[in-house]
């Protein structure tokens, strides 16, 4: 066995020690549905550790990823639903089945000549409940991120613009319909229109490669920063931000981001 086999199921036996009879009490009270937010958290610290580049956090926060899937697979194994070693052999299988260029006979020249092919194989595995293009995305990913990649596979038949300037008149008419709901009241079409020109805007990232999720966020930290820095302006001449007006705001927050 590898070292990583041997390491893989070192950490199975400490999730069936804590899970046993003489194990911890918080363990062997959770269930699936209670941990099933602990693998959203574990998952967005894996991905702000390899978004922050430090291979060390990195290692860390994916062992807590894996252990936590680990957890939760063997629940099931308890269950009697399926064991690990099912879970494990299933997605061995697959990836075997998708990479036919690798595993069979199949050849393939470039990245984008796999997606295709990959496509092809997944479309051949949905249910006639799921749609083959889209896939079963899942809905409780972030909305940006979801739109993004709604909007990447209806891309791959050809459901698109042919370039990014060609989303522009899209948008204007997103925001004149925005600004038609704004004026009749209705709040159902007010929340309707901000969701298309939102769903425009992603379509619009994804045209130019940006991913709108991480550019978002990029800008959401930067406005932390210039708010967090305007604070403490304020705070080190003895100043309560809700005691300044709106316009020396914006001539601190104007310096801070020219200073930058």
């Amino acid at each position: 066995m590898s070292s990583a086999g041997k390491a893989l199921e070192k950490l199975l036996e400490i999730v069936e020690r804590l899970r046993g009879p003489d194990g911890c009490p918080w363990d062997r009270k959770q269930t699936p549905e209670t941990l099933r937010k602990y693998l959203v958290e574990e998952a967005y610290e894996a991905y702000e550790a390899i978004g922050e580049g430090e291979a060390a956090e990195v290692q860390e926060e994916l062992g807590d990823l894996l252990f936590l899937i680990l957890m939760i697979a063997y629940i099931y194994q308890e269950r009697q639903l399926f064991t690990v070693s099912e879970m494990l052999e299933l997605c061995a299988q697959k990836m075997i089945r998708r990479h036919p260029h690798v595993f069979g006979e199949e050849k393939a020249a470039s990245a984008e000549e796999v997606v295709a092919r990959w496509q092809r194989i997944k479309e051949k595995e949905k249910k006639e409940t799921e749609s083959a293009i889209l896939g079963n995305l899942p809905r409780s990913l972030p909305a940006l991120q979801l739109a993004y990649r709604l909007g990447e596979r209806a891309s791959r038949v050809g459901f698109d613009w042919n370039r990014p300037e060609e989303v522009f008149p899209k948008l204007r008419e997103e925001w004149e319909e925005l600004e038609a709901s704004l004026r009749s009241g209705s709040r159902e079409d007010l929340e309707g229109e901000i969701g298309d020109l939102l769903f425009t805007l992603a379509n619009l990232s994804r045209k130019l490669g940006v991913n709108p999720e991480e550019a978002l966020k990029r800008s959401l930290e930067k406005f932390r920063r210039r708010f967090t820095a305007m604070e403490k302006f304020f705070r080190s001449r003895g100043k309560d931000l809700r005691e300044v007006s709106l316009e020396e705001m914006d001539r601190v927050w104007e310096e801070i981001k020219t200073g930058e």
